[in-house]
């Protein structure tokens, strides 16, 4: 297959090839004065002329707007250069060179830093301006890779993670104080060689999803997993707190795989309410083969992705799954304010059907009703990954703003969208021009300029 039959380097995910700073960018509309902060999103962008065997294995990205006082100061792109920017490769003589990362699939703040995550290597820490400083690895305390999907209790300031592995340990714990200091770690028992991507946290536990999929090492994109029916997808619930890994409990799922989690919490009969979008074995293959490139994929990167709950009863020792919706759905997202507790309003990105018909949508849940708004951003348009960002002085959950970067395909170009995220019916509330095409995006984050002080 060509580079340019390689779906990654097409369409909305076609790479760009500089890094570029535009100021004074413009808005139409106002933005509201407590976006002040910057929202910085990554994804895999490969050099020009370099055709990375999966998705997963182009180099990481970051963009960045820069908002304050009702004025967006800056965009500017960055490539993370790590050493696998420069060719270093991940596995040596020695094992894997945990400073070989892509840093390509997420960016969080902890502890006033900036971090480029992916998920089988350290984490890498970008300045406020998204150069590149360097591997962090809590003065030498983490010695494992690091999950791209950290969780920040919002009551504690805790940031709990995890490093997966196919071979022993398969799994450890890792617990950062709030000010990225001191680092806690245990490995959790009973785990098995099954990839895990996403997990989640509530007020008293730790939930760990295993899925269908599993270490094949004739597998040669790059990333050595595929799925096998002979592994058994499981939940794993472990109290928080020291000691918490002897306690896990195991339970068995249908299977099936999720990539990500909206949240997890615990219900009021103390049962573990988990909720985010699964595939099948039909999803992930052609899911799998979008990512690769192979023939028989579907139209999009995801295929088959619906929403799901699981509702673990820790007594009864039972699970009880269900499917919450009939969308193609992924990347869900909530105000971040519940994360582990029980929320009301969920959003997501709604994805054209396996054949590419339809459009791109946003997607908001009301749990308490059952209702569910669409938001089309029309043909030759893909919306990011929603992020919430509360309003000033808000007192109900969906109060605030959702923040989306949309490429547009039409026009060759991309605008920042600021939408009122308790009515997606509404014209937005502001958008912000960008000089250029921003590429498809994986995860991203909202940061507030107080929390890099």
């Amino acid at each position: 297959m060509t580079a340019a039959a390689k779906p990654y380097l097409t369409g909305h995910y076609t790479p760009v090839a500089d890094e570029v700073t535009a100021t004074g960018l413009t808005v139409e509309g106002t933005l509201p004065p407590e976006l002040t902060g910057r929202l910085i999103r990554n994804s895999h962008n490969p050099k020009p002329g370099i055709t990375p065997t999966h998705w997963f294995k182009g180099s990481g990205m970051v963009h960045g707007i820069r908002l304050r006082d009702g004025r967006a100061e800056w965009y500017r792109n960055r490539w993370v250069h790590t050493p696998a920017l420069d060719g270093a490769p991940y596995m040596t003589e020695h094992g894997p060179d945990l400073t070989a990362s892509t840093a390509g699939t997420h960016v969080i703040e902890h502890g006033g830093r900036l971090l480029a995550l992916c998920e089988a290597a350290l984490p890498f820490e970008l300045t406020p301006e998204l150069e590149t400083v360097g591997a962090f690895d809590w003065n030498g305390r983490l010695t494992s890779a690091m999950t791209a999907h950290p969780k920040e209790d919002p009551v504690t300031g805790e940031l709990h993670f995890f490093a997966s592995s196919p071979f022993p340990p398969y799994l450890v714990h890792h617990v950062s104080s709030p000010d990225g200091t001191v680092l806690t770690s245990q490995e959790v028992p009973g785990a098995s060689a099954a990839l895990k991507h996403d997990f989640a946290i509530t007020e008293h536990h730790v939930v760990f999803l295993e899925g269908s999929v599993a270490l094949d090492l004739s597998e040669h994109s790059g990333i050595p997993y595929r799925w096998s029916d002979a592994q058994v997808s499981r939940i794993g619930v472990m109290p928080r707190g020291n000691g918490g890994a002897a306690k896990v409990r195991w339970f068995e799922v249908g299977q099936g795989f999720a990539m990500h989690l909206a949240n997890a919490y615990e219900d009021a009969a103390g049962r573990i309410v988990v909720e985010g979008p699964s595939v099948g074995r039909e999803g992930w293959q052609r899911s799998w083969n979008w990512w690769v490139g192979a023939p028989d994929r579907g139209a999009e990167p995801t295929s088959g992705s619906l929403g799901r709950r699981w509702t673990v009863d820790l007594v009864a020792g039972t699970v009880r799954e269900e499917q919450t919706d009939d969308l193609t759905v992924e990347f869900p997202t909530i105000n971040e304010a519940f994360l582990g507790r029980e929320h009301r309003y969920q959003y997501a990105l709604s994805f054209p059907d396996d054949r590419g018909i339809g459009n791109h949508s946003l997607v908001k849940y009301d749990r308490g009703t059952g209702a569910r708004q669409l938001l089309p951003v029309g043909t030759g348009q893909l919306p990011s990954e929603a992020v919430f960002v509360p309003a000033e002085g808000a007192g109900d959950e969906d109060a605030g703003y959702l923040l989306t970067v949309v490429s547009d395909l039409n026009a060759d170009a991309s605008r920042l969208l600021v939408l009122d995220a308790s009515d997606l019916s509404l014209p937005p509330v502001a958008t912000v021009h960008l000089p250029r095409r921003v590429p498809a995006m994986i995860h991203g984050s909202w940061i507030p300029d107080a929390d890099l002080a």
